[in-house]
């Protein structure tokens, strides 16, 4: 098998976008059995209402051709959001805190890779272009859904009263889910940190080492078979030495 041969880039047109949604119909609706009323079956496109209005990001293994995405990232701007109505986390939590900040956001979401690139250099290439993005647009403050797969709370439990006890967002950027499914399932004291961390997701752990936080409670989503929290990274307070590994960018000391 060919070394992989990346490259990060904005999807450039229709063909582009066909191809990050088809990359999510593998991963959010074949491998976690999510949905959703655009979801073309037919033609294999995980889509929705918001992905005219969004930047897509493409990670591109050349070694398999010249237009091969492997990974994506939705990146959605406050004008954008603005042109499509909303955020689309706006359904699931309220974000009045943050859009009251004054601050220039960066909504992430359906970030994904397939499955033979996960673990290993395709993360931090994306996550390289990522930051080239939030530099190129100054932006202040990035959030965005993040998921555990399935929607028992209870077995969830350890984790999600881990993220509420040690990572809650401060009051002034704490978002809140609007269908409230509180996470302090558990008292500190009960939390079996061990056990806790083996159950979140990596994406969600390179968040919090990157110095994330969640907002208050999380949402159950039925349709996409997960259960959400709200991740919040105020770029003024990252971790600046994980964002020259993560970013592959100088960072201010």
């Amino acid at each position: 098998m060919a070394e992989p041969d990346f490259e990060v880039r904005l999807a450039r047109g229709d063909a582009d976008l066909r191809a990050a949604q088809g990359v999510r119909y593998r991963v959010f609706v074949e491998e976690l059995g999510g949905g959703g009323g655009l979801v073309d079956h037919e033609f294999g496109l995980e889509r929705d209402r918001f992905d005219p209005f969004c930047d897509h990001m493409l990670l591109i293994d050349r070694s398999k051709g010249p237009d091969q995405v492997v990974g994506v990232y939705r990146l959605m701007r406050h004008g954008q959001a603005e042109d499509a109505g909303s955020f689309y986390s706006e359904s699931e939590y309220d974000l009045a805190p943050l859009k009251a900040s004054g601050r220039r956001l960066l909504e992430l979401g359906r970030s994904c890779l397939l499955n033979e690139y996960r673990g290993g250099a395709a993360m931090h290439h994306l996550w390289r272009g990522l930051g080239a993005y939030v530099d190129a647009h100054d932006i202040e403050i990035m959030f965005g859904v993040a998921s555990f797969h399935g929607t028992d709370v209870e077995a969830l439990a350890q984790p999600l009263s881990l993220l509420h006890h040690n990572h809650l967002a401060p009051e002034e950027l704490r978002a809140r889910a609007r269908v409230f499914q509180p996470m302090d399932l558990l008292p500190e004291a009960a939390i079996d940190r061990r056990a806790a961390i083996v159950q979140v997701p990596a994406l969600i752990k390179a968040y919090l080492r990157l110095g994330g936080v969640v907002g208050e409670g999380a949402f159950v989503d039925h349709v996409f078979n997960t259960t959400d929290v709200c991740l919040i990274m105020d770029t003024s307070r990252m971790n600046m030495q994980r964002a020259r590994l993560y970013y592959g960018r100088e960072a201010a000391p």
